[in-house]
């Protein structure tokens, strides 16, 4: 049975830079936690990396949240070092879901997808709802304590928005 783990957007700027929050570092224990039990079950190991360039504020998102963030090559776009496998894919996004994750998790006939990290409202949400609808028989599941959002509530919400899409939180 084939099985695919999704680390959404553990990346510097959204831990500890433009955009950290206590919420984002208080979930890396638990990120760390499921990144090492899913190896030991042998799951596979992929990566999102939110990934803007240096136009960023002359974008659309970037006009809405005018904050510099995940610019490609800084440190801030960077995955936090000790959760990177070696040899992982990683998926470039310039917005919140990456289709060409959705597309790989289809073609990839995975029976199960999980998904950790940050931000439950935006990408995590975004992400699975793609794969959701790319492979709608795969079993979609998200970690709860292993994900943090912008606010709690928003977090909350995410969750509760994803339980009535057929996502299991767990």
């Amino acid at each position: 049975m084939k099985k695919l783990l999704v680390v959404v957007d553990m990346q510097n700027d959204f831990i500890t830079g433009a955009l950290g929050s206590q919420q984002a570092i208080a979930v890396l224990p638990f990120v760390r936690r499921e990144i090492a039990k899913r190896l030991e079950e042998n799951w596979e190991i992929a990566y999102t990396r939110d990934t803007h360039a240096q136009d960023y504020l002359s974008t659309q998102e970037g006009s809405r949240l005018p904050v510099e963030h995940c610019i490609e090559g800084t440190f801030g776009w960077e995955i936090v070092e000790d959760l990177y496998i070696d040899g992982a894919k990683v998926f470039d996004k310039p917005v919140f879901g990456s289709t060409a994750l959705a597309d790989y998790v289809q073609k990839g006939d995975y029976q199960e997808v999980e998904l950790i990290g940050v931000c439950t409202d935006i990408c995590v949400i975004s992400n699975a709802l793609l794969i959701k609808a790319y492979a709608p028989e795969t079993r979609v599941l998200i970690k709860a304590e292993a994900c943090a959002g912008v606010t709690q509530a928003s977090h909350e919400t995410a969750l509760n928005a994803m339980r009535a899409c057929q996502i299991d939180i767990i």
